[in-house]
């Protein structure tokens, strides 16, 4: 009540952002009218003379209004278009470092240019980050055009660039290009040998397109990059053909349908172990014995592969690939692979090539990438549902821009169904009706499937349309501009087509493209003023007929989604429609729905073939939406805390490489490596207060010979009077200082210098590739700390640390060791460092959160599998030769004494 009552009196939070940055747009205008009075020449000097304003020490902010005003004009000379006064307002939002909520159609585009050019004149270059290749293409081309005319340069980053060419287009003023492509150039530069061979230039500022969906749908999974390891493609097939007929007995697995998880029942535990021996692919023992781990991985993963992974909703199969589906946009992602054995999984599923396994070479999330930017913003038609996490995790405001014209779209209650072939012909009979009446109308649907499905039921009804799936994504920007002529029927899987605005009417620039692809000329001209004509005369038609007509097949689990899909109708003032058609059989009332629907449904008089309405409804689904987009939330931000671990390591390695690289001198860092490794042996050899006859003087002699490769009569130190381990650590010292400075001196200054920075940045890389991994597979096994009520996260920060530690420890041995150990004469070549070879760039599996923390353990199943399994987990903490690790031997496993006993029998006996 009193909130109510204090934004009826002050406004809300949004409202009083909105008249701070309106309060500036008199000053904009003020300049309007003398700039518009300047030539082409003058305009474009205004960036030179806004470069030396600041160079003189004057504040970005305060060239604001004059920059703006500057923009505004160059857009009208050159592409025809003037920035309307809420367009100005998203820009200085944007140039605040909030996300700005503009509506579809509002030109986010244009707004992006405000900014761009004021934060680019520092010269320190702006990233505007798209969600795919062709909007980065589009609006790196179209806007361009406004840089270029006030003196700016633009470069765009899409797949397939050489080196050379990305180092170029971040070089630019202003660089257009994909979240993906941004992340995986992040990533491989790290992985450079020197400075000169890198790409991008340190982070000032981007600008996030659609923020939603990068900084949210994507932000779930890390990008990876992957080498080779050994292929085990094989085993995947044997194990496959094995799990096809262990599948067909649903009584041998749990499936949830909620959590995504499938788990072996006690009958599948002894199945699949028989099913294995009799087809050889288990040699052995126990399936849950200690040699066969990779076996039960990939059984695990093989039958995650069968039961929760469809054919056409999660992924394609497409030239003897398994392509990716994208969840929230339908859309193919090339290059992306399923991780930890899932995509080769489902590779032998479907019989298609199965590729080798890769290692972890570099891993980072869009939460921690996007973090690296000073200053960050953001603009999307779809925000204001997921404030609560852009503030939480990236620190950003969201401020929702009013329209320039009033929404004039109806948005009409849904209709809910029984059944979904009731809902399905409802939905052909409002097609009928808007095609009848000459309105376009675009389906919006959740997967490939449901698309063919609607395709096939339309086929049936003799109605032309159009299916807009992940199959058709090259066609995706052409189908989705052509969705607003009379009578057009288009079926779009989600927000395929996002970032293409829907005319009323047609596309004439698009129509005129299909037909000359070039896109100048005297014949497009021709080509272009004939589809005008055409469009314009389609535009009266399609507004009687009552503008674009949305309709929703289904409830997507996120409200943002459905938001968007509504969205693409009313742009900019036009009429508009929207209805979204339920039943009780889809996946999101069927999972997260109430179980007492189907029952009040039932209750109110829903009959078949009727439809029903009800606030009830409506409430129902909300919860169920909210439920799955605070599970979504949680998991990001479950993978966040997880990275978060690692984020430390990376930036200090990162960091730390970068300096060796740009070093030409590292001879006091191995100096002091080399220093550091002799006290680690000496300390350990040599504990603190201990006697001279508790020394291991002969194990650190045997250290000193294998590591340093300097034989020393270690051993006879003890015989000398007043010896301490200070003067153990000294004479090593000493020795192995002689040994460098007489390789230095041998192959000259210069050349040693070389030598010891190549093989101390390969040396580093390695030892950063095998605690990626040991990382890895320390993040697969933390989630069972809960069953011994430990918190898997504390857990994995405790042993993380300790592994860098170890990590580091082991590269000042390695290092020391070879330079110590290396031959060569100063003819020699220098060992240059071997570029990575990279065969893998992706997104980890969306279900398969690898850095998921399991949840606690559900009441003990007592079951002969669950009991052999639970031995397996926590065998490997019992030493035979350890009496103090007895107790923790499960009670039903043999006794460690090698009794023969079982435990409960023999030292376990109470």
């Amino acid at each position: 009540m009193f909130a109510r009552l204090a934004r009826a009196i002050f406004g809300s939070a949004n409202d009083r952002s909105l008249k701070r940055f309106q309060a500036r747009l008199p000053a904009i205008s003020a300049f309007e009218a003398p700039l518009a009075a300047l030539s082409d020449e003058a305009l474009r000097g205004k960036t030179a003379e806004f470069r030396a304003r600041l160079a003189q020490g004057a504040e970005l902010d305060s060239l604001l209004e004059e920059a703006f005003a500057v923009v505004r004009e160059a857009a009208k000379r050159v592409i025809g278009l003037r920035h309307f006064d809420v367009q100005m307002i998203g820009g200085m939002v944007l140039n605040d470092g909030k996300i700005a909520e503009m509506k579809t159609g509002e030109g986010k585009t244009l707004v992006a240019t405000l900014p761009c050019y004021l934060n680019a004149l520092p010269g320190k270059g702006v990233h505007v980050v798209t969600v795919n290749d062709y909007l980065a293409k589009r609006d790196a081309e179209w806007m361009g055009q406004v840089y270029g005319f006030l003196g700016l340069t633009t470069g765009v980053i899409v797949q397939g660039l050489s080196d050379d060419e990305r180092r170029a287009a971040y070089a630019c003023d202003i660089t257009y290009g994909t979240n993906n492509e941004y992340g995986f150039d992040y990533l491989r530069d790290n992985m450079k040998y020197r400075l000169e061979e890198m790409v991008q230039r340190p982070f000032h500022y981007a600008i996030v397109d659609e923020v939603d969906s990068i900084l949210v749908d994507e932000a779930r999974t890390p990008l990876i990059i992957s080498g080779p390891t050994d292929d085990t493609s094989d085993l995947y097939r044997r194990v496959d053909a094995v799990m096809a007929e262990f599948v067909k007995d649903t009584e041998r697995f749990e499936k949830d349908e909620k959590q995504r998880t499938v788990a072996m029942t006690e009958k599948g535990g002894e199945d699949i172990e028989a099913m294995l021996l009799a087809a050889g692919v288990l040699e052995e023992g126990n399936l849950y014995d200690s040699h066969n781990v990779s076996i039960v991985h990939h059984v695990n993963q093989s039958l995650r592969a069968h039961v929760l992974f469809k054919r056409d909703v999660e992924y394609v199969v497409r030239n003897d690939k398994i392509v990716i589906i994208d969840e929230f946009t339908g859309r193919m992602m090339e290059g992306r692979r399923y991780s930890d054995g899932l995509h080769q999984a489902l590779e032998a599923k479907e019989d298609v090539t199965v590729q080798p396994e890769n290692q972890t070479l570099a891993s980072i999330t869009f939460q921690n990438y996007f973090r690296l930017y000073p200053k960050l913003s953001g603009m999307t038609g779809t925000a204001a549902t997921e404030a609560d996490e852009f503030a939480e995790i990236y620190k950003l405001e969201v401020v929702e821009i009013p329209t320039n014209v009033p929404v004039a779209r109806k948005d009409e209650d849904d209709e809910v169904y029984r059944t979904a072939m009731e809902k399905y012909q409802a939905v052909i009979k409002l097609i009928g009706e808007c095609r009848e009446r000459n309105q376009p109308c675009l389906v919006g649907t959740t997967s490939i499937e449901k698309s063919e499905l609607i395709s096939s039921l339309l086929k049936q009804a003799g109605i032309p349309h159009n299916v807009l799936n992940a199959r058709y994504h090259e066609q995706e920007a052409g189908i989705v501009a052509q969705a607003g002529r009379p009578g057009a029927v288009t079926i779009a899987t989600n927000m395929a087509g996002r970032g293409t605005d829907i005319k009323l009417g047609g596309n004439a620039d698009m129509l005129a493209k299909a037909e000359v692809p070039e896109g100048h000329g005297p014949e497009y001209d021709a080509v272009y003023a004939r589809h005008l004509a055409e469009v314009a005369a389609a535009q009266p038609i399609v507004k009687a007929a009552g503008g674009l007509f949305v309709i929703g097949t289904e409830r997507h689990e996120s409200r943002r989604i459905d938001n968007q899909l509504r969205g693409r109708s009313g742009r900019q003032g036009d009429p508009g429609g929207s209805r979204f058609f339920l039943s009780l059989e889809d996946d999101l009332m069927r999972i997260f729905g109430s179980d007492r629907m189907g029952g009040m449904l039932t209750k109110l008089g829903l009959k078949e073939g009727e439809a029903i309405i009800h606030p009830w409804i409506n409430k129902a689904l909300e919860k169920a939406q909210k439920k799955v987009e605070a599970r979504n939330f949680d998991t990001r931000k479950n993978l966040l805390k997880y990275d978060d671990v690692m984020n430390d390591q990376r930036r200090e390695v990162y960091a730390q490489r970068r300096a060796y690289m740009d070093s030409t001198d590292l001879s006091e860092t191995i100096a002091e490596m080399r220093h550091e490794t002799i006290g680690a042996m000496v300390d350990k050899a040599i504990p603190e207060n201990a006697y001279p006859e508790q020394w291991d003087l002969e194990g650190l002699e045997k250290r000193v010979r294998d590591v340093l490769g300097l034989d020393l009569p270690i051993a006879a130190y003890a015989k000398e009077e007043g010896i301490d381990e200070v003067q153990v650590r000294e004479r090593i010292e000493a020795a192995a200082d002689q040994v460098a400075a007489a390789k230095a001196a041998n192959l000259g200054p210069d050349f040693m210098r070389m030598v010891e920075k190549s093989l101390l940045l390969q040396l580093f890389d390695q030892v950063w590739k095998e605690h990626l991994l040991s990382l890895d597979h320390l993040r697969q096994g933390i989630g069972l700390r809960a069953y011994g009520q430990r918190d898997p996260l504390n857990e994995y920060k405790r042993e993380a640390f300790a592994l860098f530690n170890n990590m580091l420890e082991d590269l000042r041995e390695r290092v020391t060791s070879l330079l110590l150990r290396l031959e060569l004469t100063a003819d020699a070549p220098i060992p240059e460092p071997q570029p990575i070879r990279v065969t893998d760039m992706r997104h980890a599996a969306p279900d398969a959160e690898p850095y998921e923390m399991a949840p606690m353990p559900p009441a003990p199943d007592y079951g002969a599998a669950a009991i052999a399994r639970q031995e397996t987990r926590v065998i490997s903490e019992v030493d035979p030769n350890d009496p103090s690790t007895w107790d923790k031997t499960p009670r039903n496993a043999p006794c460690p004494c090698g009794s023969g006993k079982k435990y409960k029998h023999c030292h376990g006996r109470a």
